[in-house]
């Protein structure tokens, strides 16, 4: 019928296969027939009893020819393996060829440095291992599946012959990840030298602080040592000078001061002393990584000295003169062992399995010198104004709020509300606000914005105009010393000679800050922060070995670094 033909036009649906019938009342019954006569149907009638004005009739039939979707679906697993990995939040993984997992690790942790990789792509000189790693990076970022690094493993070992060494049964022995880490960057030193490109733009002598290549930009950590004599550091004018203490029979009081001997000394890593071993100090218990730090920056030596005429105990003192983009701290948690009792006496090498806490964001400032930390300490105190500021607002927001209510506020309400508004920001008593209930409610407001913007000792005056000093290159504008953990090394195992290596980096392009991978050489799994921080020590799980921190832009105040330790 002309009814079929018209609706095959409109749905593809061949008129033999249609299968019409009535929803709307007054037309025919059941099945529409060929031969059924349309005259017999009051089509007036129809449409007055329908609710929408119009005649409903049900199509059953198949198409001849479907049509397809308008925008086709691709499934990731039909891309191919370098747009694929444009998707994929996941890294790829590194294949262990032979007790490689020192390298695996650390190569992880250092994927994800751009000044690194950046130096890496402009680099074009001849030297198997630099370019090998370039090359290895840009492989890893291409591909969704676990990559051979045998390129860069057979340049290193050609560069380091002791990473080729193998054991009884011919197989590769375990290398030391810290050794590894350590000789690729003295390497990389002496041929990664063109800054500019690796910084992205023209960088000044006033920034670099000194230095020359890439390497010492990115991790070099200038170190100011100062040596003062222990038995003539002090003066002692208002006391008889003993002629034997100073060997000569001419000495006198004035000459009882031996002047503190400074020298400087660049250091790509902080080595946190967790005091496994002999030595000095051996005895102090290390519990937290700021504590090892500050171990590992002062001890004592013996010395001549040119006062005494002989040898004498001296105070080293270490600081930082030169803050670095990326640090990395290592944990000292292998040690060499006399064995004077054994056959060969050659020792033995240890592990340190005691647990040593460390936190998401650690602070440097502590440990700088004196002219780094006044530059420090301007932006510290900037950005303490600014949260003085904000509490001062909430306090006087909930305040206001109090004192709308039907109930008139007593003081202890106010004393409750300031310390609640400036809790983990500034010092302020609840006693000291209600001053033994004697204040009314405006006086107390009054004290508690006082309290909490009350001057710091240590706040350090910025004349207007007057041009700070970079504290060293590449890093954030108003920079306050933190630094934030973004990789961590783990090695698993009592023994220093074998175990296994771990690479934990944190995630990038993710929703969450508190997102990681662990990369267990070519196998990668999701983590969270709260694991990360686990990795202490302590049992036979995996301990952090080496720390990778990066130069934070952010604030002493913000929420998350008000736990740091101090």
């Amino acid at each position: 019928s002309g009814l079929k033909t018209k609706l095959e036009s409109k749905t593809g649906v061949p008129s033999d296969r249609m299968k019409l019938m009535p929803k709307s009342k007054g037309l025919w019954k059941g099945v529409l027939k060929d031969d059924y006569d349309f005259s017999s149907i009051d089509f007036t009638s129809v449409l007055s009893k329908s609710k929408n004005g119009a005649i409903d009739i049900l199509l059953m039939g198949s198409a001849v020819q479907l049509d397809g979707p308008k925008v086709k679906t691709i499934f990731l697993e039909d891309l191919p393996q370098e747009e694929a990995a444009k998707l994929v939040v996941e890294p790829s993984g590194l294949t262990n060829l032979g007790n490689t997992c020192y390298l695996n690790s650390v190569t992880q942790c250092l994927r994800r440095i751009p000044l690194l990789r950046t130096g890496l792509s402009s680099y074009s000189q001849s030297n198997q291992l630099l370019s090998s790693l370039r090359d290895l990076f840009f492989n890893l970022d291409r591909t969704t599946r676990a990559f051979p690094p045998a390129q860069f493993v057979m340049s290193t070992k050609g560069t380091f012959p002791q990473f080729a060494q193998t054991g009884p049964n011919g197989a590769p022995m375990q290398q030391d990840a810290e050794e590894f880490f350590s000789s690729f960057l003295t390497v990389a030193s002496n041929e990664l030298s063109d800054l500019n490109a690796a910084f992205g733009k023209t960088m000044t002598g006033d920034e670099l602080k000194g230095a020359n290549n890439v390497i010492d930009a990115v991790f070099g950590i200038k170190i100011e040592e100062t040596l003062t004599c222990d038995e003539l550091s002090v003066d002692v004018a208002a006391v008889d000078m003993d002629v034997d203490m100073l060997g000569n029979g001419t000495g006198t009081a004035a000459a009882a001061i031996e002047p503190a001997k400074k020298s400087y000394d660049l250091q790509r890593k902080l080595v946190c002393n967790i005091q496994g071993g002999q030595g000095v100090g051996s005895q102090v218990n290390i519990s937290h990584i700021d504590e090892g730090l500050k171990l590992g920056l002062e001890g004592k030596i013996t010395k001549h000295s040119d006062i005494l005429g002989r040898d004498s105990v001296w105070t080293k003192s270490l600081k930082i003169a030169r803050l670095p983009p990326i640090l990395v701290v290592q944990f000292g948690r292998f040690y060499w062992k006399l064995t004077p009792d054994s056959q060969d006496h050659t020792g033995v090498k240890c592990k340190v399995m005691k647990p040593v806490t460390f936190q998401s964001t650690l602070d440097l400032f502590d440990f700088c010198t004196d002219d780094i930390k006044k530059v420090l300490q301007v932006f510290r105190d900037k950005a303490r104004e600014e949260e003085e500021d904000r509490v001062a607002k909430r306090l006087k927001a909930s305040i206001a709020a109090l004192s709308s209510s039907s109930e008139k506020p007593d003081v202890m309400d106010v004393s409750e509300i300031a310390e609640k508004e400036v809790s983990g920001s500034v010092a302020l008593k609840s006693e000291e606000i209600s001053q033994e209930g004697e204040d009314d409610e405006e006086t107390a407001l009054q004290r508690a914005l006082a309290m909490s913007m009350s001057p710091d000792e240590n706040v350090v005056e910025n004349p207007v105009g007057e041009k700070l000093c970079p504290v060293g290159p590449g890093l954030p504008d108003e920079f306050q010393g933190l630094y934030e953990l973004y990789g961590v090394v783990t090695h698993k195992g009592r023994s220093a000679d074998g175990g296994h290596y771990m690479g934990w980096v944190k995630a990038e392009g993710t929703e969450s800050d508190d997102d990681w991978f662990v990369f267990d050489d070519d196998e990668v799994s999701p983590c969270k922060t709260e694991d990360v921080l686990k990795l202490k020590g302590g049992g036979d799980w995996h301990m952090s070995y080496l720390n990778f921190y990066r130069a934070k832009k952010g604030s002493i105040y913000d929420s998350e670094n008000k736990n740091i330790k101090k």
